[in-house]
């Protein structure tokens, strides 16, 4: 028996299909948790930066191996570092979804404008406002029954659009809004007005959740090239005080 045990290892170990095929098995199962709008933006992404680079003169040994990494994660609808968080935002419901689509960055700040709230509030509430000062804003395009069509610029110099509605509307303390059910993007925010005591202006603060074009790879892109969403946000208050305030005051 030892004999016969001895030869089966010797020819196991002598057989190369055998030994890739313990490989292949050790390996972890690629699975699909990635979106299919993700997968759009990453081939497109993946496929300018192969060819044209970060700055639009050819390709480097960086934007290579990003758009490399991106294209794998268009064909394949797999992210490694999704799989290795358990996170998945795959439109699909399988028991390997750990945490399912819509549980995208969060972004929380709070500014103070010198004016009243109710000049505050009304700037705010004219949607069309916010590409003045939301610089990754293209256009907010409103209607008379609380929704809004919504373009902005995405990673790589692609535009992304969505609808919203709004779901929270209380003059001059809260407005709240969301992206509608089939959106590209599935974003939601609100934003309240506190009067600071005396006189001193209003108290801002603003609430944004979203799923980024690109999903957890754009929000990584974009923080190492220096655009996080809460640094672009700060910057977005500082615009939105600086023009509020500018404003000729209403009387009455």
């Amino acid at each position: 028996m030892a004999t016969t045990f001895l030869a089966a290892a010797a020819k196991s170990a002598a057989d190369p299909r055998s030994t890739v095929a313990r490989a292949v098995n050790a390996l972890p199962q690629i699975r699909t948790n990635v979106s299919s709008t993700e997968r759009w933006l990453a081939l497109g992404a993946g496929g300018a930066l192969s060819v044209l680079g970060f700055d639009g003169r050819g390709p480097s040994l960086l934007s290579s191996l990003v758009g490399g990494y991106l294209l794998y994660r268009a064909a394949t609808g797999n992210c490694p570092f999704y799989q290795a968080l358990g996170v998945s935002t795959s439109d699909t419901t399988a028991e390997n979804a750990v945490i399912a689509a819509g549980h995208g960055s969060r972004v929380d700040h709070t500014i103070t404008v010198n004016k009243p709230a109710a000049e505050v509030y009304r700037f705010w509430r004219d949607f069309e406002n916010l590409p003045r000062f939301m610089t990754h804003l293209v256009d907010v395009d409103t209607t008379t029954d609380g929704k809004s069509h919504w373009v902005a610029r995405g990673p790589f110099g692609l535009r992304v659009e969505w609808d919203a509605e709004i779901i929270t509307d209380r003059p001059n303390e809260v407005i709240s809004w969301r992206s509608l059910d089939g959106s590209d993007v599935d974003t939601a925010g609100s934003v309240h007005f506190r009067e600071v005591p005396h006189g001193l202006g209003t108290e801002v603060r603003v609430e944004l959740k979203y799923d980024p074009p690109g999903g957890k790879v754009g929000t990584m892109l974009a923080r190492v090239f220096g655009k996080s969403p809460d640094e672009q946000i700060r910057a977005d208050l500082q615009r939105f005080k600086q023009i509020v305030e500018s404003l000729p005051s209403v009387v009455g």
